[in-house]
């Protein structure tokens, strides 16, 4: 894939604010999202818990086409990226968001997120 200014990996933060309509992502509404099936389960989860299940039915299928596969690769590097920046950092990321900063890495998208422990890491787009 190759990189552009409107193709974003959203993590489920992203896809919450989104969702929202927080206009802070305004901006983002009209762009290409990647994301995986475990983006979706938690966002699914959200909605299902904070919403309804028509809305959370409706909002599944419509990013389903969105999410690409987890290769055993970016498992491996998630997991090794994930242990070094706890232990850099002492933030403690999700094994979810490490995955999803991998892909964006490896897909050279941006990662975009409103948590604050990516907020000054090299390919973040940091939106509250």
């Amino acid at each position: 894939m190759k990189a552009g200014t409107n193709i974003y990996f959203f993590d489920t933060y992203a896809l919450v604010e989104l969702n929202r309509g927080n206009p802070n992502y305004a901006r983002f509404k009209g762009s290409k999202i990647i994301i995986t099936l475990l983006n979706l389960m938690e966002f699914y989860s959200y909605l299902l818990k904070e919403i309804s299940k028509e809305i959370a039915e409706n909002k599944f299928k419509t990013y389903l086409d969105n999410c690409i596969d987890i290769t055993p690769e970016i498992i491996k590097d998630a997991v090794e990226f994930r242990i070094r920046f706890i232990e850099k950092t002492k933030f403690k990321i999700s094994y979810i968001d490490a995955i999803g900063y991998i892909i964006a890495k490896k897909l050279n998208i941006k990662f975009l997120t409103g948590d604050n422990a990516f907020k000054y890491l090299d390919n973040v787009e940091f939106v509250k």
